[in-house]
């Protein structure tokens, strides 16, 4: 910005400021006229009518704008589009002023009154532009100079007053620049200050944002064991089951922050606390524990304040949680890795086993042996195809697909290759609910879920007609696929680890098969759990929850829905 119009980037509160401290000043320079006229007629210089009148209503005009800026347009503000004073502000403080020195100065030329107009200029280079406040100091400066050349035109000593309008006006131009160069600097620091206010208030907001979506619990705490702030994670953590509200809190205000108390207190005295961390165990009561790890970070003390420490908490069962997750991801990259070096040394095996068994086909005492081979080569293809499926690839591309044929013949094919009994006594039934469903997934993975589900469930099951069932019905924003098996409930120790890899309640079985479930399900934003029927029931249920396509969630208002719970067309499954 040009410094002609540096005074115009103050803001409008600051040249408030500066205009009511001008008018203080000039009710001061008006009282001091008027005392100054009325010592110079007692020691016998009586002043003469018009400067004692002109200096009366320049004092009362001083003091009244000062003592009441309302009715002198003290509170106005300028437009934006004109920088400085507005026009009634201008009138009332400097136009006066020049008017009236102006007029003290003719009236009483032989009177140092050229001195006043230093006021005008002054307050003219610090509250206007550099052209206007160079006019208001060229005004009084012609002023003094035509009266000095009007003296020499007179023939009244005019040559020293000449010197003398000519210094003054310099003088004026002078501090009217200096003032004005001062204003244009406060105008630069003051929108400097004003954008680094507003860039710390933004760095304050998305701190504050940050902090507020951490997973991470962050507490600032004094020594005296006094919660200034805390996010929402940090005051999930030290709660039981809900939140703290907002706001500070003492740690020694609940028996299961003690531990978390001395802590901070042992920090504090010590001044060190471990890089990692260290375990803090929360006891809440009635066997509810928590174990947090807790870091600190230390403050500098502040001049005029306390120490403060910023402590970050973790819950210990999630870092272990994540640990897991890591190691489990390393493992599946080896895994994959073995598996697919594995299987062309299989396949090898395979095809020699066949040859194998084609030599000693005749030869009863081998038989067995080239059946074992078969038998658990095809177990190691199955378990490393299990591996390969959950392998890091390609990214999945998921397909709208109508899922209700698809379901029928997935199920139909299991039937046939588990060689199921048919009509009344086969023990799977298929319940569909609407034809018309469709939902996002991959056609082959979606077989590879289902059947997982199937195995599982018709191994738990308990004999007998229908009692393995597989439910297809809208739920929702989803569509709700079922696996319900009768059989005894799965224990609560079992039921834990149902979704890890590698575990299994069988000596033969790879661990693979639910864990593949939940991967698939996952790459095409579906989901999977285990539920218990209902208390009239004694079912073990695995539920998926397919994405239905979009444009079948925008229709699903002017559908009528019937709810998961109507009632399903039964159909009975027959072989093939």
């Amino acid at each position: 910005m040009a410094t002609s119009e540096a005074t115009g980037a103050i803001s409008a509160s600051t040249i408030q400021r500066l205009y009511r401290a001008f008018m203080g000043a000039r009710a001061a320079l008006g009282l001091a006229l008027l005392g100054t006229q009325s010592l110079a007629g007692l020691m016998g210089a009586r002043p003469t009518g018009w400067a004692a009148l002109i200096s009366l209503i320049y004092g009362v005009q001083a003091v009244l704008a000062w003592l009441l800026p309302r009715w002198f347009g003290g509170g106005e503000t300028p437009p934006k589009d004109r920088p400085g004073l507005s026009a009634r502000q201008f009138m009332v403080s400097i136009g006066a002023d020049l008017v009236l020195f102006t007029l003290l100065q003719v009236r009483d030329p032989d009177a140092p009154y050229g001195a006043l107009f230093f006021m005008p200029a002054l307050m003219a280079g610090a509250l206007q532009p550099r052209l206007r406040a160079l006019a208001c100091a060229a005004l009084p400066s012609l002023v003094l100079l035509s009266l000095s050349g009007w003296a020499v035109f007179s023939e009244r000593e005019g040559a020293l007053r000449i010197s003398q309008a000519g210094l003054l006006g310099c003088g004026l131009f002078v501090v009217t620049l200096l003032a004005n160069e001062i204003a244009a600097r406060l105008a630069r620091e003051e929108r400097a200050a004003r954008g680094s206010l507003e860039y710390a208030r933004q760095q304050a907001d998305l701190n504050r944002l940050v902090i507020e979506e951490m997973e991470e619990g962050v507490i600032v705490v004094d020594r005296r064991g006094l919660v200034r702030t805390a996010n929402p994670a940090a005051r999930a953590l030290l709660a039981e089951g809900a939140s703290l509200r907002p706001g500070s809190f003492r740690l020694d205000a609940t028996p299961a922050w003690k531990s978390l108390l001395r802590a901070i207190e042992k920090a504090f005295a010590g001044r060190h606390w471990p890089e990692a961390g260290r375990d803090v165990l929360l006891d809440f009561g009635r066997g509810s524990q928590r174990s947090l790890r807790v870091r600190m970070r230390f403050t500098l003390r502040p001049l005029d304040g306390d120490d403060l420490c910023v402590m970050f908490l973790e819950d210990n069962r999630l870092l272990e949680a994540r640990n897991r997750q890591e190691k489990l991801a390393a493992m599946g990259r080896v895994s994959a890795g073995i598996a697919h070096e594995i299987r062309n040394p299989l396949t090898a095996i395979a095809q020699a086993n066949a040859l194998l068994a084609e030599d000693c086909a005749h030869d009863p005492r081998l038989e067995p042996l080239t059946r074992m081979v078969a038998s658990n080569v095809e177990r190691l293809k199955r378990l490393v195809d299990d591996v390969m499926e959950v392998a890091p690839g390609i990214a999945p591309v998921a397909l709208t697909l109508a899922v209700a044929p698809l379901v029928r013949e997935y199920c139909a094919d299991w039937a046939a290759t588990q060689r199921l009994p048919a009509g009344d006594a086969s023990p799977l039934r298929i319940e569909i609910q609407r034809e018309a469903l469709q939902v996002n997934f991959e056609p082959e993975h979606l077989r590879r879920v289902l059947i997982n589900l199937l195995d599982n469930g018709l191994r738990h099951a308990h004999p007998g007609p229908g009692s393995l069932r597989v439910q297809l019905a809208d739920d929702g924003e989803w569509v709700r696929l079922s696996v319900l098996s009768r059989a005894d409930p799965i224990p609560a120790e079992v039921e834990r680890h149902l979704f890890e890899p590698f575990f299994s309640t069988r000596s033969r079985g790879s661990g693979l098969g639910l864990y593949i479930c939940r991967e698939l399900c996952e790459r095409y934003g579906a989901r999977i759990d285990y539920h218990r029927g209902g208390p009239n029931t004694d079912a073990n249920e695995f539920r998926v929850l397919l994405q239905r396509p979009a444009t079948a969630v925008a229709a699903l208002a002017s559908i009528p829905s019937t709810g998961p719970d109507s009632n399903f067309p039964d159909t009975e499954l027959h072989e093939r």
